[in-house]
């Protein structure tokens, strides 16, 4: 079951995601949106929904489920 939906054509790579979950649930993937960026990928069992991420980022990349 996703508990984090991720938007990831609207990462723009700053990562403060990554840098800011606490729960570990976070990592940078081997993916490239199409604007050239590495892009996050969630561990869904990892993730508690604490919303760190979806604060975090700039460009709306996160959807709490």
């Amino acid at each position: 079951m996703e508990k984090i939906k991720l938007n990831v054509e609207h990462c723009k790579g700053c990562y403060l995601c990554v840098a800011n979950c606490r729960p570990g649930a976070l990592r940078i993937s081997n993916e490239v949106n199409a604007k050239g960026y590495l892009v996050p990928e969630v561990d869904q069992e990892k993730c508690v929904q604490c919303g760190c991420c979806y604060t975090m980022c700039p460009d709306l990349v996160f959807e709490i489920l």
